[in-house]
């Protein structure tokens, strides 16, 4: 099928977007929902400023909707977004969320889109595993949940970083996907990329239990 991909930068959405084309399905655009609020009950709002870096880096067409970030307007900005696409379906990074699927599929139920998750339902550790094995080189740039410090922000998702996240969710009960929102990652390299990415410019950003590594430049290596 000809399919968009919902990308936000992060792991999950990268690694959906490989396994979309890996099955043989042609994703020529990314669309990138962009809340003003960052409080989004739907979609990833960190470092979205760098998003077209990416989609470049990927070789793909970005489209951008708008959104206040309130529920409504998350999903008019996605059927916005998505509507007047030559497309047949959407691609999503969705793991764990039923909140996310329905509403995903309340959209592309209204535009008659597919919709491919070829993360949903899956063992986490299992994807998380693989992620790393089929080569996305992602970091981790936001964590919001007990046991997490400041050496995260910056970390690279790789064996170690899923032994320690394995600990993490054993004591804490955590995601180790970050499907509750316990972190957020940006990727920088994949099998997809064209040339890797590296942080230009960044701030870390460290109040009480939480902390944002502030993206705001990319460059290529």
């Amino acid at each position: 099928m000809r399919l968009a991909s919902l990308y936000s930068g992060g792991k999950d959405s990268t690694f959906s977007l490989y396994l979309a084309e890996q099955h043989g399905h042609e994703v020529p655009y990314l669309v990138n929902i962009r809340p003003s609020d960052s409080g989004s009950w739907i979609f990833h709002t960190p470092n979205l400023d760098v998003v077209p870096a990416m989609a470049a880096a990927l070789g793909k067409k970005l489209v951008v909707g708008r959104s206040t970030g309130e529920e409504k307007s998350d999903l008019e900005g996605m059927y916005r977004a998505l509507d007047g696409l030559d497309i047949e379906g959407i691609v999503t990074g969705a793991v764990w969320s039923d909140y996310q699927w329905d509403r995903m599929n309340l959209v592309c139920g209204d535009l008659g889109l597919k919709l491919f998750a070829p993360l949903w339902r899956k063992d986490q550790e299992m994807v998380l595993r693989e992620m790393i094995a089929a080569g996305i080189k992602a970091i981790v740039v936001g964590c919001f949940a007990e046991g997490f410090d400041e050496s995260w922000l910056g970390r690279p998702l790789d064996t170690a970083a899923v032994a320690d996240l394995l600990k993490l969710r054993d004591r804490y009960g955590i995601s180790i996907m970050g499907e509750g929102g316990e972190y957020e990652s940006m990727t920088l390299d994949s099998p997809l990329h064209s040339h890797p990415l590296q942080i230009a410019a960044a701030e870390k950003v460290w109040k009480a239990h939480s902390g944002l590594m502030r993206v705001t430049a990319l460059k290529s290596h």
